[in-house]
């Protein structure tokens, strides 16, 4: 079995070994899944964009696997109040960017923003880069099981409002399901848990990793919720 042990300078490498029975579809999606069919915004041809990477954690709660999420702190000048995974920009002593460099930077912003010990996860997978426009970033998310669980919180109130767990059976009931409206016109997938409203890229992740793990419910698509302007 091969663990992630550390974030800087050693080895930091995928496995699926010894995984629990109900992440096998999520390994199953992860190793099919084409970039198309998680975006329409591909990373550029020109190897244009600033590369980062987001850790999709799974753990074993209390009513079954669960997700880790924060919300930005209100402060900010981008994303303000946002829920998202952990994550941020590669530093350059994350290594190679088409390498393990956001394996590597997915579990140094995790433990940075929520105190995660990254001895505890175990990385099983990543999905193909993504392009946020908005912001010019390249992104990879990378999944990892929560093995040894660590006990998490905010540790900059500057940029973190809170973190939290959201249960995978909060997200797939149709009742927590909504399409999220940008006054730009921009239409995407929306959840609202855990007093969250979670919207742009990772509501896009999380509803394409449960269509495509098979874990998606039918829900009411013509359910909107605006977003504000500053969004």
């Amino acid at each position: 079995m091969t663990r992630a042990s550390h974030t800087q300078g050693g080895p930091v490498t995928l496995s699926t070994e010894g995984l629990p029975a109900w992440l096998d579809p999520v390994v199953r999606a992860v190793e099919s899944v084409q970039p198309g069919q998680l975006s329409r915004f591909l990373p550029p041809e020109d190897g244009g964009g600033r590369h980062a990477a987001v850790l999709i954690l799974f753990g074993a709660g209390e009513r079954g696997p669960e997700l880790l999420l924060m919300e930005r702190a209100s402060s900010l000048r981008s994303h303000a109040g946002q829920p998202s995974f952990p994550g941020g920009a590669l530093d350059p002593e994350d290594g190679d960017p088409q390498g393990d460099g956001p394996l590597r930077a997915a579990l140094r912003e995790a433990e940075e923003e929520t105190g995660l010990d990254p001895a505890g996860v175990q990385l099983f997978g990543a999905l193909p880069p993504l392009y946020i426009p908005v912001s010019g970033f390249v992104v990879t998310s990378v999944l990892g099981w929560w093995r040894e669980p660590s006990p998490v919180g905010v540790v900059d109130p500057n940029e973190t409002a809170r973190v939290f767990t959201v249960p995978v059976a909060d997200l797939t009931d149709p009742a927590n399901r909504a399409t999220a409206v940008h006054p730009s016109g921009h239409r995407g997938p929306a959840f609202l848990v855990e007093s969250a409203l979670v919207w742009g890229f990772t509501a896009g992740i999380i509803d394409r990793l449960l269509h495509f793990a098979g874990w998606e419910r039918p829900w009411d698509r013509e359910k909107q919720v605006p977003l504000d302007w500053r969004s």
